[in-house]
């Protein structure tokens, strides 16, 4: 299975990051955009790996107060374009504590640097090959509590990809 520990966002947030997403496409943006049921934040990609039921334990260790969520700023990491969040020393303390958890257990998983953001579209380009000034304005003030994490699996269906939370 290939799996992924992630945060899956409220209806307020997919929302308004489809408001980004189609401020995007007006302003002349061309991609592979993320379709709203796949909208998510990545705490650590594990990759291939069969045994859920180890990261499942590595994830109930992993305890914390609820946090909030707020979008902040998009960005690019060359061609994958994404909307930012607060960064907030809380969402940075669960992600190090399933990462060390994972390293702890001998789970392989992704090591770049936790970097949150949600990706909005892949293989972007622009008439003028940047992001459109003003689009996160038409994300509004849409945040959301972080009560618990997710482990996901992700399979490739015949539209794209599809992810299943297994819990």
């Amino acid at each position: 299975m290939r799996l992924f520990i992630a945060i899956q966002l409220n209806d307020e947030m997919k929302n308004a990051l489809v408001r980004i997403q189609n401020a995007m496409k007006r302003q002349g943006v061309r991609g592979n955009f993320t379709r709203r049921e796949n909208l998510h934040l990545t705490l650590a990609f594990i990759g291939e790996y069969s045994d859920s039921g180890e990261v499942l334990d590595i994830i109930d260790q992993v305890q914390f107060e609820p946090f909030d969520l707020r979008l902040e700023g998009v960005g690019a990491f060359g061609n994958l374009w994404w909307a930012g969040t607060d960064g907030s020393d809380a969402l940075k303390a669960v992600a190090k504590m399933l990462r060390h958890g994972l390293s702890d257990a001998g789970i392989p998983f992704d090591h770049k640097k936790f970097s949150p953001h949600i990706t909005l579209v892949r293989k972007a380009h622009s008439p003028d090959g940047r992001i459109p000034a003003g689009v996160l304005e038409d994300a509004g003030e849409a945040g959301m509590l972080v009560d618990h994490i997710s482990l996901m699996r992700s399979d490739c269906g015949k539209n794209g990809m599809v992810y299943t939370e297994i819990f």
